[in-house]
């Protein structure tokens, strides 16, 4: 880790803390979920830096060591999609591989559908093609009690996630999701609550990890979090007839448990994704879940660079 340097470069007016390692000719640029920051791909970026490519991870905007924007509760996934092509225009990249995990996913494929040019190809960890709107999640499919529609709720996580630190907060979340059943709370319950104080932290998550991600979010906290992506996921972001015309990639934890999430594995196993992404190919990783990147490190790094290497000629 000692090998990755850190640095802020200003984009869109923000100050956006970047993690980098490599200095290969072809740059590959990492995208977070939540609860995760630059810190998830750090198996990633030292493999693919190994590898000949120029590896870098930011901390979205409202993240971590990123800077707040004035009014968070306006922002939307497409912040994002400018964010990520102010990116490269402030490092000096035209084009780059683009990887994105759960939320991270989706700037990643609409950078591709609005900035084509500026990408060579997608891979996305768990989360197929979606577009932001109101039938982004189909909430209304699932107990009242799913996480996504507590969080959409404001004050509602504020106030579950306030009772603990925010290291207790980022293990719950962590150790929770890392199983294959939705995380929906009962009517007397909140999603933190779920948590069973006994459960270890999963075998390849680290106390030091643990750490590295507190700080990040005691720096940043969860008010940017929250509005994205989950308060503004049903945003519609303006986009008609979308498609991804990049080769892409889609690892699949089959224990991930947003496979449960209504329609969403039949979207995968039909091949019906492939009408918006053409050139998509899938693999599925039998004991893969939802963090199948830190989980499966060494099989998720060969998947990459197998395709990073297929498509840098």
């Amino acid at each position: 880790m000692e090998n990755i340097k850190h640095s802020h470069v200003e984009v869109k007016g923000l100050k956006l803390h970047v993690a980098e390692i490599g200095t290969g000719p072809k740059a590959v640029v990492f995208l977070h979920g939540f609860p995760e920051i630059w810190y998830t791909w750090r198996h990633q970026m030292i493999a693919v830096a190994k590898a000949g490519y120029r590896a870098i991870a930011i901390d979205f905007r409202g993240y971590g060591l990123s800077e707040q924007p004035a009014q968070p509760e306006k922002e939307t996934m497409y912040d994002l999609v400018d964010e990520v092509a102010g990116l490269l225009d402030s490092l000096g990249i035209s084009k780059a591989f683009l990887v994105g995990k759960d939320f991270g996913a989706i700037p990643a494929y609409l950078v591709a559908v609005v900035f084509p040019e500026r990408v060579i190809g997608v891979i996305t960890l768990g989360i197929p093609f979606m577009l932001p709107g109101p039938s982004a999640v189909q909430n209304h499919l699932l107990p009242k009690g799913f996480y996504i529609t507590r969080w959409q709720e404001p004050g509602r996580a504020e106030a579950d996630f306030a009772r603990f630190d925010v290291k207790s907060v980022v293990r719950n979340i962590y150790t929770l999701f890392s199983k294959s059943e939705v995380p929906v709370a009962a009517d007397d319950q909140e999603i933190m609550d779920l948590f069973d104080p006994s459960t270890p932290l999963p075998p390849w998550f680290s106390e030091e990890d643990l750490a590295t991600y507190a700080s990040l979010y005691e720096n940043s906290g969860f008010t940017y979090a929250l509005q994205v992506p989950y308060r503004s996921l049903a945003v519609d972001c303006g986009i008609t007839d979308p498609k991804v015309t990049v080769p892409a990639l889609l690892i699949v934890g089959e224990k991930d448990y947003v496979l449960k999430f209504p329609g969403m594995e039949e979207y995968i196993r039909s091949g019906a994704v492939k009408h918006l992404v053409p050139n998509l190919d899938i693999i599925y990783e039998p004991e893969g879940n939802h963090f199948v990147h830190e989980q499966l490190p060494d099989k998720v790094n060969h998947l990459i660079i197998e395709f990073l290497d297929k498509h840098s000629n």
